[in-house]
């Protein structure tokens, strides 16, 4: 299984209005893709000191040929929705995890 993990930083002024629009509008549409079986949002408890506040949306993908194709079909129109919205006061931070072991 493989995660695909965008941290963002969001201005305290459209905290609101972007997790409204993340859970309504956006991992709906991520989900639509076909490519993620889930999609979970979790917000960052350390580190809020830098003008705004962090949440990390974790999409988890079956395989990496699934997540390429995300990347070259849908990434593209995803992020553009998301820039159109909210434009600057985000900054987006992406990377791709491997699971190796899970215990429970």
């Amino acid at each position: 299984m493989l995660i695909y993990n965008v941290t963002s930083l969001v201005e305290f002024s459209i905290e609101k209005e972007w997790l409204i629009w993340m859970k309504e509008k956006h991992l709906p549409n991520m989900l639509a893709t076909k490519k993620f079986k889930t999609a979970k949002i979790f917000k960052v408890l350390n580190d809020q000191d830098q003008g705004g506040v962090s949440y990390a949306i974790q999409y988890h993908c079956k395989n990496q040929q699934l997540l390429k194709e995300y990347l070259i079909n849908d990434a593209q129109l995803l992020r553009k929705d998301e820039i159109e919205k909210f434009g600057d006061r985000i900054v987006l931070f992406r990377t791709e995890l491997q699971l190796i072991e899970e215990q429970s």
